[in-house]
């Protein structure tokens, strides 16, 4: 797997160049944000870490293509990069450190196309969580100096914390019951929200969690540092991987009941 290496560590570069760019514009005071046709915000500070990574790879990367949220897919072929230059942009443009720049390259391969790195930077948490397919999945400031993480080992769902976002989504959705009855069953529920749930889920302190409307981009590189540190990562519907629409994860122990309450409710 080592030809991986090059790719997480320029997954890295990418993540740093555009930390430096978001952190400069977090609570701004003339912060422009707008409203994107399917009414949510988009900042300024959006646009130009997508603008600011997808130069970065036009040059380090000229033949892999790129799906990022603002601009959408650029470029043809069997690697992809996915980009979300910040998740949880609601969170950022309010002040709330919780958001991230997410950046994972995905490879074609037997069911589509499938995460083989995924880089989750959190610089107002000063946070960072890394996996590249085959090499385990890690924390820390960078490679230099990183910890292992692993999954909870949580195999009741009485004894299981389970994070979320919000209840709206559920309820559009007609899954609400099926919701909150895992509320009931668990020890402790919690809403995150957007990347943080799954990075707990991949260290251990959080042991389900899961999102009933998701794109790509929210998804890639969250799932690949799910799976590497020991987890599942799913769609609600069981199928594996960052394709379904929406997500479930957990430590693995814990999926199969995770989506009975949440998957066989539509």
């Amino acid at each position: 797997m080592a030809e991986y290496h090059d790719d997480l560590r320029l997954a890295h570069v990418l993540a740093d160049a555009a930390d430096a760019a978001t952190m400069d514009r977090f609570k701004a005071l003339d912060l422009k944000v707008e409203t994107k046709p399917d009414m949510t915000p988009v900042s300024e500070a959006d646009r130009a870490a997508e603008e600011l990574i997808r130069g970065h790879l036009q040059r380090a990367r000229p033949r892999d293509a790129i799906l990022g949220e603002e601009y959408g897919v650029e470029g043809t072929g069997p690697r992809r990069w996915v980009i979300d230059p910040i998740d949880g942009t609601k969170n950022y443009v309010r002040g709330v450190p919780v958001w991230a720049t997410l950046i994972a390259l995905m490879e074609a391969g037997e069911g589509g196309y499938q995460p083989v790195v995924g880089v989750v930077s959190a610089p107002a948490l000063g946070r960072r969580w890394w996996a590249a397919k085959g090499l385990g999945a890690y924390t820390g400031r960078g490679l230099s100096s990183a910890s292992r993480i692993q999954v909870s080992k949580v195999a009741k769902l009485s004894d299981a914390s389970f994070a979320y976002s919000s209840l709206t989504g559920w309820e559009e959705r007609g899954r609400l019951d099926g919701f909150l009855d895992l509320s009931r069953a668990c020890w402790r529920t919690r809403a995150y929200g957007d990347f943080w749930p799954y990075m707990m889920v991949a260290e251990g302190s959080v042991d389900i969690c899961a999102e009933p409307e998701l794109s790509l981009w929210d998804m890639a590189a969250t799932a690949i540092v799910v799976q590497e540190a020991g987890g599942a990562f799913t769609g609600l519907d069981g199928r594996e991987g960052p394709h379904s629409g929406n997500a479930a994860a957990s430590n693995g122990l814990l999926h199969e009941e995770l989506l009975e309450y949440l998957g066989a409710r539509d």
